[in-house]
């Protein structure tokens, strides 16, 4: 462990609390009791990993090109008391039927669509672009942080919680790595200091062992303190007590990686242990063989996103007023259905907005169409909102982040650019 320098020890942890500096003592005994003043706002990001379909997740049902151009994988047009058809939500967009749940939040405006959103990067490999959009960095690989931790560090929290951030999964995700703390766990019941801390010099290293014995290997100059932290922070975690809180409001959240997350994210919000961004992701999404239409391997993976999505913002309730929920996916999917009955990498998709500061019942952006000429490459659904404008938006105006603040290196947030999601 002579080789680890401050910043690659805690940068190595997969749960450990990550950043430069450590946390204070005092401030891990802060109380974030229920019931604080000032709440603070929260953003909640859930990645789709493997490019969603984001023509059969939100479809241009008034757009005949995209007709001519599914064959058995278009959904099909809305039709009255048709339970398996395209739910309408303007007259030209709709929902995927599967995405029902998701209805009441459109017609209380509270949840705003963002199409042909993506990157002006042209890759089409799913590690590439998930890279990209979670560094904030297009076509950049050498950027070390994500967008989130320089989110989070352009904003001062007074006091700071160990759980400021927080990632639903075995390790940090790349939006939230940074000079920030930020923690990953797999599950509020397990968060302890037993879990597994990573590799670090070739071998795996039991956080509670591991701790003690680099004090006694003489690491002060890279522990010290901050070990000890954790120590405190989990015992912080277990005194707040999240498990205690069940779904309210009569939600229920399907089972399932993400509906288990996002039922923990909750937990974690009501405690009020200082959240302001969690994270978690959802798979399932690479869809290059028998994807299905209004029923299929798709129409499940997008029943189980909506029911988790509809769950989570029936429990927090009024809670919501301060809570954003923003969907995002590497790329979208081709507009023509492959010989497999599938699709293949694509473009643009579709990133959805929800929460009480939502300018919702609206799609925002522009519509490229789909005729061949208006494709990318002729193939795909053209990006007509960076996803830069779109992070940017909700960073400035629901995190409070400053729009001179380096949100994205070497791009120039400018709000006249926003999609227009929030109020």
């Amino acid at each position: 462990m002579d080789c680890c320098t401050r910043r690659s020890f805690m940068k190595s942890g997969a749960m450990a609390l990550l950043g430069l500096g450590s946390v204070p003592r005092f401030l891990v005994r802060t109380a974030y009791a229920e019931g604080r003043a000032a709440r603070p706002k929260i953003l909640i990001a859930i990645f789709q990993r493997g490019a969603v379909d984001g023509l059969s997740m939100v479809v241009p049902h008034g757009d005949r090109d995209y007709y001519d151009s599914r064959g058995s994988i278009a959904v099909a047009r809305p039709a009255a008391g048709a339970a398996d058809a395209t739910v309408d939500l303007d007259g030209f967009f709709g929902l995927h039927p599967a995405m029902q749940p998701l209805k009441p939040l459109w017609d209380d405006r509270h949840l705003s669509i963002v199409h042909a959103c993506g990157s002006p990067d042209t890759t089409r490999s799913h590690f590439d672009a998930q890279d990209y959009m979670e560094s904030g960095t297009p076509g950049v690989k050498t950027t070390q942080d994500g967008w989130l931790a320089r989110g989070l560090q352009a904003v001062p929290a007074a006091p700071a919680s160990p759980f400021r951030a927080v990632a639903m999964g075995p390790q940090l995700p790349r939006a939230l790595r940074g000079d920030v703390a930020a923690v990953a766990m797999g599950t509020v019941a397990d968060f302890d200091v037993k879990q597994d801390m990573g590799r670090m010099g070739g071998g795996t290293v039991n956080a509670r062992h591991g701790f003690e014995s680099l004090y006694e290997q003489g690491v002060k100059d890279i522990l010290h303190g901050t070990g000890r932290e954790t120590f405190d922070a989990v015992k912080m975690l277990k005194a707040a007590n999240p498990q205690r809180f069940a779904p309210d409001n009569g939600a229920q959240y399907p089972r399932g990686r993400l509906g288990d997350s996002l039922k923990q994210i909750a937990q974690l919000i009501k405690a009020d242990v200082g959240l302001e961004v969690a994270f978690a992701d959802m798979g399932g999404w690479d869809t290059h063989a028998n994807q299905g239409n209004e029923k299929g391997q798709l129409a499940q993976r997008l029943a189980e996103f909506s029911q988790s999505l509809a769950a989570l913002y029936r429990d927090l309730g009024d809670r919501m007023a301060d809570v954003v929920i923003l969907t995002m996916s590497e790329f979208g999917r081709t507009v023509r259905e492959n010989g497999n009955r599938g699709t293949d990498h694509g473009h643009a998709t579709a990133m959805l907005v929800l929460g009480g500061p939502v300018k919702g019942g609206r799609m925002a952006g522009s519509w490229p169409g789909l005729a061949r000429e208006q494709l990318y490459e002729q193939r795909d659904l053209a990006v007509t909102t960076d996803f830069r404008n779109l992070f940017a938006e909700v960073a400035v105006r629901h995190l409070g982040v400053a729009a001179t603040a380096p949100l994205f290196p070497g791009f120039r947030i400018i709000p006249s650019r926003y999609p227009g999601v929030l109020v």
